[in-house]
C-alpha cells in the first residue's frame, strides 16, 4: 500500500467540513447499513472513529436512546469536522469530542464496549497499527464494526488516469483478503466480512471528480503529482474515462466491505 500523508488528510478534511454533509449521501447510506450491523447490547461506552460531521454518532444516538453524559465519543482527526459535528449536536450531553488519530487512540486500554467506524480506515497508513490500537482499547467481549472501501473502488478512474502518466490520481484500497491478513494480525479471529457494490452516476467525470474534492476525498499519498494537474491532462483523462451508461451518464463504482468483529 502507498504511504499516505497524514498532513494532507486533515487538511482535506478539514476544508471539506462546511460542504461535506450536502454530497456526503454514499457515506450516509453505507453508515445505516452499518449500524444494522451492531448487535444490541449494554453499551456503556461507545467509541466511532472518524466521526466527521456526526451523522452516524446522531444516527447512533436516535437508535438507541442514550441519556448518560460521556457515554459516546466522537473522534476525528479534523477539528473542523469535530466543530461541526457539535454545533449540530448542541443539545445532546452524551458525546464527548476528540480530535485525534485513529492510528494512535488516547484510551485506556479496555474502555469501549463497542467501537464503530464508516468509510474511514482506507485513510490509514497502517492498518495492522489501527486495528491493534482498537483491539487494545476493547472491553473482552467487545464489538467492533466498521466499513471501509475494498480494491475495487473506483477502478474506472484509475484506469482513465493511467492512460494520462504514472502519478498516483487515486487511492490504494484493501482486499477482503488484505484487511483478513491485517485483522489477524491485530488479535482478532472472530470476525465476518462481507462486500457489496454501490454505482454512483454523474453527468461527467468533472463533476466526479468536483464530489470527490468536496468529500476531502484528495490523493493523499506519497507518490502523488505536487504539480497541478493541466488541464490538457485533466482532458485526456476524461477522454479516456469511456465507462457509461445507455443514457450518457459517467458510472463510478465502489466497493465497500463491513466488518463484524467480536474482541
Amino acid at each position: 500500500m502507498m504511504k499516505l500523508v497524514k498532513s494532507k488528510i486533515k487538511r482535506s478534511f478539514s476544508a471539506a467540513s462546511s460542504a461535506y454533509d450536502g454530497v456526503a449521501i454514499l457515506q450516509r447510506n453505507v453508515g445505516i447499513n452499518l449500524l444494522q450491523r451492531v448487535v444490541p447490547g449494554g453499551f456503556a461506552t461507545v467509541i466511532d472513529l472518524g466521526s466527521g460531521t456526526g451523522f452516524l454518532v446522531q444516527e447512533f444516538l436516535d437508535k438507541y436512546k442514550f441519556v448518560k453524559p460521556g457515554q459516546f465519543v466522537a473522534l476525528d482527526i479534523a477539528m473542523p469536522m469535530l466543530n461541526t459535528a457539535r454545533s449540530k449536536m448542541k443539545h445532546t450531553d452524551s458525546i464527548d469530542y476528540l480530535c485525534a488519530d485513529v492510528e494512535c487512540l488516547p484510551f485506556q486500554a479496555h474502555v469501549a464496549d463497542l467501537v464503530l467506524s464508516n468509510l474511514v480506515f482506507q485513510w490509514c497508513d497502517s492498518l495492522e497499527k489501527t486495528f491493534k490500537e482498537v483491539k487494545r482499547i476493547l472491553k473482552p467481549e467487545g464489538q467492533f464494526v466498521f466499513t471501509t472501501f475494498g480494491a475495487n473502488t473506483l477502478h474506472e478512474l484509475k484506469a482513465a488516469w493511467q492512460e494520462v502518466d504514472d502519478y498516483a490520481h487515486v487511492n490504494t484500497f484493501c482486499t477482503s483478503a488484505q484487511l483478513t491478513g491485517h485483522l489477524q494480525q491485530a488479535g482478532f479471529w472472530d470476525f465476518e466480512l462481507t462486500s457489496r457494490t454501490y454505482d454512483s452516476c454523474y453527468e461527467s467525470a468533472w463533476d466526479l471528480m468536483a464530489e470527490l474534492k468536496q468529500l476531502g476525498a484528495h490523493t493523499v499519498v506519497a507518490g502523488a503529482n505536487k504539480h497541478l494537474t493541466t488541464r490538457t491532462a485533466m482532458q485526456k483523462m476524461i477522454g479516456a474515462y469511456h465507462k457509461q451508461d445507455e443514457n450518457g451518464l459517467v458510472l463510478a463504482t465502489f466497493e465497500v466491505i463491513t466488518a463484524v468483529i467480536r474482541a
